[in-house]
């Protein structure tokens, strides 16, 4: 009878202990999904202050302003532009 109880006790601090391993990991991932899920959350916000710089450097006025400051371009007059159609391209007669 003694060695079954001594068997059952070491069954229970068995068990105990991979109870406790087994929190502790699920603790230890936890706390690494929601490391995880802030890097996404500032990783989004990022992503969102990247395209709006982007369509800030892309913007027509000023593409245009630093064509003509920078570059010294004009547009053409209306006389000397010619609309080229695509190799091809059907035309519409």
């Amino acid at each position: 009878m003694i060695k079954l109880n001594l068997i059952l006790f070491a069954i229970a601090v068995v068990s105990a202990l991979g109870t406790v391993t087994s929190q502790h990991k699920a603790r230890k991932l936890y706390i690494e999904l929601q490391q995880q899920q802030e890097l996404v959350r500032q990783y989004d916000v990022e992503w969102g202050q990247l395209q709006l710089e982007q369509s800030t450097w892309a913007m027509h006025a000023r593409i245009e302003q630093i064509a003509t400051g920078h570059l010294q371009m004009q547009v053409p007059d209306t006389a000397r532009i010619q609309a080229v159609a695509p190799a091809g391209a059907h035309q519409w007669q």
